[in-house]
């Protein structure tokens, strides 16, 4: 990871509430903001003037607008949820209950990544429209939770179909010789 990425990307804001890039030494724009954090950055927003953070007011922003153009992805009873929760005993847990719901979403996202990193490409080998069709059919077993049993079933079947993709790596060696004599 290179040194910029481990610290947040400082961003001042002007007293003419233009925001400045301390890194590219550029305006930016609150859509710029969006895509640095898509991108993986942190960002830090500091009033120039005063000195004081103004990060979590202007991801509101963000987020408020993304909310207002119909890219809706809170549901309206989770937003609900949160108005009441300034005004209840519940304060004190929602964001340590929200910190941690997060964080599950993006290790069950990291993990599946994984899990797809990790499944072999049927078409490396041309084993054929079927076998396409049985690695979706475990991908989509996978994704529902029924993982293991496609695991175990593709374990006994592993040596009868490297086999297979054998006999079908010999027949297109055939026909491509076949080809090269005529």
């Amino acid at each position: 990871m290179a040194e910029n990425e481990k610290k947040p990307l400082l961003i001042k804001r002007y007293a003419s509430r233009r925001l400045y890039n301390t890194e590219t030494s550029d305006y930016v724009t609150l859509e710029d903001i969006a895509r640095f954090i898509r991108e993986g950055r942190d960002v830090q927003i500091i009033d120039l003037k005063t000195g004081d953070d103004l990060t979590r007011q202007y991801l509101l922003q963000i987020i408020a607008e993304h909310e207002s153009r119909g890219e809706n992805v809170l549901p309206l009873e989770v937003l609900t949820d949160l108005v009441r929760s300034y005004t209840s005993q519940a304060q004190s847990i929602v964001p340590q209950f929200l910190a941690a719901s997060f964080e599950m979403l993006r290790n069950g996202q990291e993990q599946m990544m994984k899990n797809l990193s990790s499944m072999p490409n049927p078409m490396a080998a041309f084993p054929g429209f079927a076998d396409l069709q049985k690695r979706q059919q475990e991908f989509l077993s996978a994704m529902m939770g029924t993982g293991q049993r496609a695991q175990a079933e593709e374990d006994e079947n592993d040596k009868s179909e490297i086999d297979a993709i054998k006999r079908q790596l010999a027949e297109l060696q055939e026909k491509l010789s076949k080809l090269s004599e005529g």
